[in-house]
């Protein structure tokens, strides 16, 4: 028994008989039985909890040990909709499977088992195959939601895409967010279609070969419509805070329970909805002292449970934590990668102007930073981040490139902008098809951010549906984030910034798909096709087995560096990139074959935004 069995054994005395007809390990939640419905609570802050079903008279439920309260509902069903009532105050069930009236509505019963699954053998994909697209369910086309993603899988496929990454798709508050204000963690978003929609796109995605990836936030409960405090104080804890109040309890008195709840939510999407793999939203937020801490509980307990299926585990990780990283590809963690902001922030400042907040910390060093995260996968290990006034990270030397997912554009970095600019609004086409070129022909895991594969230039501003108070609380956090920016110093520059909340703002992130049809769409993604492409006929082969050693890498002046990785078989990968519009010298080797060059060069020179890849096999000299 590892550390975490342990653990998870010692959280689950005093819990209620678990139903043997449901899989995994699901306390929380309704269970659908031969005798009806089991509704259970976990409420122990209170000495009383009744079940209101379908508007029925309250019916009281039994107080079981460790703050429990059941009851079976013989007349209760699959769509049967219920609330808990404890005191004069109705509730939803915090592990509702679905909330077709939205968060402040009743609570409906869902049979999984009744939705016919067309994936039987479907067991899922190696990791070191993935090329990701990330996208927001509700913009990626105008008619928004599961069926909408599913309208362009053929796109996606054609372009070479394998793995399809979805933002946060459990209940969140009003008519449109991002996702990461989620508050019922359990329930598929009735905008986007509802558990069903969602099995359908996924039965789709299969179908055509394809994964997908769903992000999930485990570090805070969004600001509206969340009611455990009232009967469950000790989901949270005073003994840490966070940028959003008291923590998420995973350290302080019933932390088992509240630990039980996420392990199950993560099981829940890989179990109930065939999700392949799951993207951990900044786990640098949980605040945990026990040991092993929740990052490496809820991989373990993952990796224990779903022993027969290629699932795939991603964190965003500020802390740069290696140790938890390159699961099944020679690292000694549970999670196979983690987003690299390196990646990102490197490129970003070698092919703008980008200074300001994070990106100070590769504005003095630009080559060398952008050397060694290609190289060795963090570009700070450990050093000290004049940004965060503290060291941060962890050597990742002895990584393997795959447990990193290389981008140059996400969510968050077009997001954070105060307008929600794409990259095309910093950077000149030559720049960024060099940076797309590096990203997607380096070992690590590349990742496009919707519509990025034809050059788009809509924004994705950020967006979200609240009222009254809060909604205004919003609007002016967002205008005070950007005060310090100097281009927003003054009150009327702030004004310009698009209103979170209004619909306007909304729409405007929503794609509009006739822009690849058109002549700049058309060569942006014959570019991202050529380069998906080169990737999986030379550099997948090679990327299979980890190699024993991490990249080397060389500068090449001021913006240009060449790195070379170890690969399978002793075949050697080389890079030469040259981030900067003023020519830069060239390496006086360059290995075996070359299969791409951006452009052609000199002997002695390389032109301003130029890549190079050549690849020698484990017979070539180096």
């Amino acid at each position: 028994m590892t550390n975490a069995d342990h653990r998870f054994a010692q959280h689950n005395q005093g819990q209620p008989q678990q139903d043997q007809r449901r899989p995994g390990h699901y306390r929380f939640g309704p269970v659908v039985t031969p005798g009806g419905v089991c509704f259970r609570l976990w409420a122990p802050s209170v000495d009383a909890v009744s079940l209101v079903l379908d508007g029925q008279a309250p019916r009281p439920m039994t107080r079981r040990p460790k703050g429990w309260f059941e009851v079976t509902a013989a007349d209760a069903r699959p769509g049967s909709r219920y609330r808990f009532r404890i005191g004069d105050l109705d509730v939803p069930d915090p592990a509702s499977r679905y909330q077709p009236e939205g968060i402040q509505g009743p609570s409906e019963v869902v049979d999984h088992d009744a939705y016919r699954w067309q994936d039987a053998a479907w067991r899922g994909k190696p990791w070191h195959e993935s090329v990701v697209y990330e996208l927001h369910a509700g913009t990626f086309d105008a008619q928004g939601g599961f069926d909408g993603i599913a309208a362009h899988l053929d796109h996606l496929a054609d372009l070479g895409v394998d793995t399809v990454q979805i933002m946060p798709v459990a209940e969140t508050p009003g008519r449109w967010n991002w996702g990461y204000d989620g508050v019922l963690l359990y329930a598929v978003e009735e905008r986007y279609g509802g558990p069903e929609a969602l099995k359908r796109l996924v039965d789709a995605c299969h179908a055509r070969g394809m994964q997908v990836f769903l992000d999930v936030v485990y570090n805070h409960f969004g600001p509206e419509g969340n009611y455990l405090h009232v009967y469950a104080e000790r989901f949270f804890t005073e003994k840490h805070h966070t940028p959003w109040g008291a923590a998420i309890n995973f350290d302080d008195k019933g932390a088992g329970n509240v630990r039980r709840f996420f392990i199950e939510n993560a099981l829940y999407w890989l179990e109930q909805f065939h999700i392949d793999g799951l993207r951990f939203d900044a786990v640098h937020a949980f605040k945990d002292d026990t040991r092993p801490d929740i990052v490496i509980e809820l991989g373990e307990r993952i990796r224990a449970a779903l022993p027969d299926r290629q699932v795939h585990l991603i964190l965003e990780n500020e802390q740069n934590r290696a140790t938890v990283l390159g699961y099944g590809y020679g690292g000694p963690g549970p999670y196979d990668a983690q987003w690299n902001d390196d990646f990102h922030h490197a490129i970003r400042v070698s092919i703008s102007d980008a200074d300001h907040g994070y990106y100070r910390d590769y504005r003095d060093k630009p080559a060398e930073r952008l050397g060694r995260m290609l190289a060795e996968g963090f570009a700070y290990q450990g050093e000290t981040s004049a940004n965060l006034g503290r060291s941060r990270g962890q050597s990742s030397g002895l990584l393997p490139p795959t447990s990193f997912v290389a981008f140059i554009q996400n969510h968050d970095q077009v997001g954070n902008h105060a307008f929600g600019w794409r990259l095309p609004k910093f950077a000149e086409a030559s720049a960024i098809r060099a940076a797309s070129a590096i990203m997607i022909l380096s070992p690590q895991i590349p990742m496009l951010f919707m519509g990025e594969e034809w050059g788009t230039e809509q924004p994705f501003p950020f967006f979200c549906d609240f009222s009254g108070d809060l909604a205004e609380a919003i609007r002016e956090g967002r205008a005070q984030e950007f005060a310090h920016f100097p281009e927003f110093q003054d009150a009327a520059a702030r004004a310009r910034i698009p209103d979170p909340l209004a619909e306007a703002t909304f729409k405007s992130a929503v794609l509009d798909w006739t822009m690849p049809e058109s002549g700049p769409g058309k060569a942006w993604l014959d570019h991202y096709r050529n380069l998906i492409a080169l990737r999986r006929q030379y550099i997948v082969p090679l990327i299979a087995k980890p190699a024993p050693d991490s990249g080397t890498f060389r500068l090449l002046g001021g913006h240009a560096a060449a790195v070379r990785w170890p690969l399978a078989g002793g075949a050697k990968l080389q890079m030469v990139v040259n981030l900067s519009d003023q020519p830069a010298e060239a390496p006086p080797v360059m290995l075996g074959n070359t299969i791409y060059a951006s452009q052609d060069r000199a002997e002695t020179e390389l032109p301003p935004w130029y890549v190079a890849v050549a690849i020698a096999d484990g017979g070539s000299a180096a």
